[in-house]
């Protein structure tokens, strides 16, 4: 699609954790898709709403963007707080726009300050200084990054836990592989609409119809009823 896509098209990417799939591409796919945009003149607007929930690591999982900017592609990047700092009731987040050049930064900064100044005016300001503060402190931003990585351990901890009952226990028809491949916060499990109305109806565990789930709603006390669950809506029997 980006190859068959007309010179200067705008597309949106994940940075990481790829939300709805957990399948982000591999550095070697980062860089032919960045061949792609060089030769196409196309414009990347990098999604990052999921930094450090993919690998544990802020730096890693900025990977992509910063290649992108060493291959001087240019590009918008919107980075979200909202779940690697719990802010989700702030929707803290940030947009950062990579110019070539001095002149096309001031045009853009203007353009910006016309819109924020016609679409929001004055945000509230809270939940930005929560984040100035955390990025600010360095005995706080290191606490951080180890909160992320606990989170992100944990998550991975539970798909780990959610495959071996699934494989090993349970023995639920299928191959549930996928659920150790995918990355992030989500999982789409593979199940069908009707396997997943039937979890949402009848044992109350709620996700999209697409059969995504929250990884990270997941935990020791609920992981055995999730998975039982989803178990018996595959064998039909719920």
């Amino acid at each position: 699609a980006i190859n068959a896509a007309v010179p200067r098209s705008v597309f949106l990417l994940h940075a990481c954790a790829h939300n709805p799939t957990g399948v982000d591409p591999t550095p070697e796919q980062w860089a032919e898709l960045a061949d792609l945009f060089i030769q196409k003149g196309h414009y990347a607007f990098f999604d990052c709403a999921y930094q450090g929930f993919a690998s544990g690591d802020l730096g890693k999982d900025g990977e992509a963007v910063r290649y992108f900017e060493s291959r001087g592609i240019p590009m918008l990047v919107c980075q979200s707080f909202a779940k690697n700092a719990g802010l989700y009731g702030e929707r803290v987040g940030a947009l950062h726009v990579l110019a070539t050049t001095k002149d096309e930064a001031d045009r853009v900064r203007s353009q910006l300050s016309i819109l924020q100044r016609s679409e929001i005016s004055n945000p509230p300001a809270y939940g930005a200084r929560l984040i100035a503060l955390l990025l600010t402190d360095p005995e706080l931003f290191e606490q951080w990054k180890e909160d992320i990585k606990t989170m992100a351990f944990r998550i991975i901890d539970m798909r780990k836990q959610l495959h071996h009952i699934l494989t090993n226990e349970l023995q639920t028809p299928g191959n549930w592989d996928h659920i150790l491949s995918q990355i992030g916060m989500f999982s789409f499990t593979g199940i069908t609409p009707a396997q997943a109305n039937a979890i949402i109806e009848k044992a109350h565990v709620y996700m999209t119809g697409n059969g995504r789930i929250s990884m990270a709603g997941l935990n020791s006390k609920n992981i055995r009823y999730f998975a039982e669950s989803l178990d018996k809506a595959v064998r039909g029997t719920l």
